[in-house]
């Protein structure tokens, strides 16, 4: 039974972790009370914020032996709410920040060991600089910390070629709701005892155990790119590309993204200092990456592709760029997309997958649902094309009070796209989560069959619920 931390509690707390590790400081608290996005907003009995794993377990330990809930925390940047406390100030948070240390770098067996804390970009840094790679990015590497990509199993740009977060964890260490600690950071290629742990804690959102460390798959850093931007006229197009692409070309093809002219129209409006790559319009676009290690090799089978795909009118136009600096500016499109359309005004997100090859007929078909159930609702997509994740934005019909409008219809407008998502066999997350956004949704419309086996498990770990409460599977 979950109880508030009682002043004892807090003293002993207090006591283990010094003035480093333990604050009930409001301004030092507030920025972690709220997630992301602004949507969601906590109160917490204290921060607490352990340097490593046997702290973490010591604190465990003491909230088991009270029943106190603890909120596991990386770099708050997450989408669906996952790392936010509740308003009672009842919940606990725990800050995996201050584990920060990379322990191992095997150069020769391309795997290191990184706790919670590590940012991502700073790995990635650290990676390069021993002539590796981690083939894992997304917009907020800045932020976002290795516990919070295992737990959440993040995706980003690169999941065609290299997978999901949980492709590239070779072994996790973690702390149990007992206080306990699972060290399965051997990075073992075969292992059949069972129940696969380190799975089952990627992706389980702080739920079952708190992560403290992973192991993690590195690749040889490419020693060269080749960033392509392609005009078209259809996702059923773009769809005809990738396979041809893939085909044709293997594993240096990483990044495959669809984007739609509306998206490139609000990022040149509302981001400074960028340009339309292509002279001509076209009501799609596909940005294409291919890494390795020879720049001519990759230059010849991109522009031979291309050119061929030109040639039977697959594609409208193309820009190959010539360096760095113009692939990072190709790239800079895609990743304003989501701040430009902030700044459009407001409008419902979603992230979802559906298998790859139905991926147009989702994009073509949900408009028109949307518009008929609720007139004037307009629908953007872009995203992942290489493996189905779309990201899929529901705006307001025009000139309506954009708030008012989801306010009233937000929730009944995102079950259509869900329910879409669904009967095509895909998922409601994709890559952002469940959290709490879309705990009640995924209780409502998924499989009984997996909601069962996703609560027994939580049942038989965290009996008493301890362990981020009120998110994922409630």
């Amino acid at each position: 039974m979950r109880r508030p931390p009682s002043p004892a509690l807090l003293r002993a707390l207090s006591d283990l972790l010094g003035s480093r590790g333990y604050t009930v400081d409001p301004d030092t608290m507030a920025p972690w009370l709220t997630d992301w996005r602004g949507k969601y907003h906590g109160a917490a009995a204290a921060l607490l914020s352990p340097s490593t794993t046997e702290e973490v377990a010591a604190v465990v330990r003491l909230c088991a032996s009270e029943g106190a809930a603890l909120v596991p925390q990386g770099g708050n940047s997450g989408m669906v709410g996952g790392a936010t406390p509740d308003a009672t100030g009842d919940q606990i948070l725990l800050s995996l920040r201050r584990m920060n240390q990379i322990r191992v770098f095997d150069v020769k067996a391309g795997i290191a060991v990184a706790e919670a804390g590590v940012i991502l970009e700073n790995f990635h840094n650290a990676a390069l600089d021993r002539g590796l790679r981690f083939p894992l990015t997304l917009g907020g590497k800045g932020s976002a910390t290795i516990g919070g990509l295992v737990s959440t199993n993040a995706g980003g740009t690169q999941v065609l070629r290299h997978g999901t977060m949980r492709a590239l964890v070779a072994g996790i260490e973690a702390v149990l709701p007992d206080g306990s600690i699972f060290d399965g950071l051997a990075p073992l290629k075969k292992d059949n005892r069972g129940y696969d742990l380190r799975h089952l804690f990627c992706g389980a959102e702080g739920t079952l155990g708190i992560v403290t460390a992973a192991s993690l798959r590195l690749v040889p850093a490419a020693a060269a790119r080749r960033t392509a931007w392609i005009g078209l006229e259809s996702p059923d197009m773009a769809l005809v590309l990738l396979r041809r692409l893939d085909a044709a070309i293997g594993a240096p093809l990483e990044g495959f993204e669809i984007i739609p002219e509306r998206c490139v129209e609000a990022v040149l409006c509302h981001i400074p200092q960028t340009r339309h790559p292509l002279s001509s319009t076209h009501r799609w676009h596909v940005l294409v990456e291919l890494a390795g290690d020879d720049d001519n090799a990759l230059a010849a089978v991109l522009e031979a592709e291309l050119a061929a795909a030109l040639d039977a009118g697959l594609i409208g136009d193309v820009a190959i760029a010539k360096n760095d600096r113009e692939s990072e500016d190709f790239w800079r499109l895609r990743d304003s997309i989501s701040e430009a359309e902030r700044a459009e005004g407001p409008a419902l997100q979603h992230d979802v997958s559906v298998p790859v090859d139905l991926m147009p007929r989702f994009i073509a078909d949900n408009p028109g649902r949307l518009d008929a159930a609720f007139p004037g609702a307009r629908a953007v997509s872009f995203g992942h094309l290489g493996d189905g994740n779309i990201h899929h934005h529901v705006q307001p019909p025009v000139d309506v009070d954009g708030a008012a409008w989801i306010a009233g219809h937000g929730a009944a407008a995102s079950r259509l796209v869900y329910e879409h998502v669904i009967e095509l066999g895909g998922s409601i997350s994709a890559e952002h989560g469940i959290g709490q956004m879309k705990r009640d949704i995924l209780a409502e419309l998924d499989s009984p069959a997996r909601l069962a086996a996703l609560r027994a498990i939580k049942a038989g770990l965290d009996p008493a619920g301890l362990f981020n409460p009120g998110k994922l599977i409630g």
